[in-house]
């Protein structure tokens, strides 16, 4: 059995999907079993378990009888003491039920930037980090993936890109636009995580994801506008100036851009350093011209 926590977000659905379309047994730990979202993992046939990862409770009940967890829970946005409960703590309970369990392995979901160097920029770093270092210092087997920006068809920060393009007269582009991306597409992350479950040498490996195509901002947003059909013009401005605009921002629900995704995008590029994953798993990955067009 494989315990899915973080199932209903963007990428896990698809996780999940890939999961039991490879007949893998799936349970998934959601806090509303009647959602959209979670019946969706029910029609695919994963077995749903009621409970919250910050609660020890609810996670060691979800934890039996599993053999491996694929976590995925994370937030975007809050306060410093938010990233610790969500994601940090809940990390720790969850990997000490898991031991408890016998569960083998862990199989988690980082991201592209986090580092030693980088955990002190912003709490998502930090989170991402301390999850990183709990699963490295455990007794279960563990494979740490770190993906660059996921692009899909239904979520995730292409769609915000896309009614950017879309709807403003303009396309703001941070800074200069010359650090480079490198996305990769939705079902692919997910294909990496399925393989991950049983390939023996993957084990206590820390892999970096990325698409097979590394773009600067401006050329992603003249690939993006070239697929819709769009003529706007792109104007650069001031990281200084996004900063203060974010702040303002901040004060939604849902910000769509933040002080905090502003300095990680200021830290540099956002590219895998090394082609570990392309050789470890040899999977096939989507062109960022096909994700692109697939999203339009």
């Amino acid at each position: 059995m494989i315990l899915v926590t973080g199932g209903t977000g963007f990428v896990g659905p698809r996780i999940v999907h890939a999961l039991r379309a490879a007949d893998r047994p799936v349970r998934a730990l959601v806090r509303n079993p009647a959602s959209r979202e979670a019946q969706q993992l029910h029609t695919w046939g994963a077995e749903l378990v009621v409970g919250d990862v910050t609660r020890p409770e609810d996670v060691r009940a979800a934890v039996d009888g599993v053999d491996t967890v694929v976590h995925l829970v994370a937030i975007l946005t809050g306060k410093p003491k938010d990233f610790e409960r969500v994601m940090s703590a809940a990390t720790r309970d969850l990997v000490l039920a898991a031991q408890s369990a016998g569960v083998r392995r862990l199989v988690l979901m980082s991201a592209l930037g986090t580092s030693e160097q980088t955990k002190d920029l912003v709490p998502y770093y930090n989170a991402k980090w301390a999850m990183e270092q709990v699963a490295k210092g455990s007794s279960l087997e563990h494979v740490i993936f770190r993906p660059s920006f996921v692009f899909g068809e239904d979520g995730g920060a292409l769609q915000t890109f896309k009614r950017l393009a879309r709807l403003s007269p303009v396309t703001p582009i941070v800074g200069s636009g010359e650090q480079r991306i490198q996305p990769i597409w939705v079902d692919d992350v997910a294909a990496y995580f399925e393989a991950a479950i049983d390939k023996p040498e993957a084990a206590g490996r820390t892999f970096e994801l990325g698409g097979p195509d590394i773009v600067t901002w401006n050329e992603l947003w003249e690939l993006l506008k070239k697929t819709l059909g769009v003529r706007r013009p792109s104007v650069h401005v001031p990281a200084r100036l996004m900063r203060a605009q974010a702040a303002l921002l901040e004060r939604l629900p849902n910000p769509p851009v933040t002080r905090d995704q502003l300095t990680m995008l200021e830290a540099g590029d956002n590219v895998v350093s090394n082609d570990d994953a392309v050789r470890a798993f040899g999977l096939p990955l989507v062109p960022l011209a096909d994700q692109l067009r697939r999203a339009a």
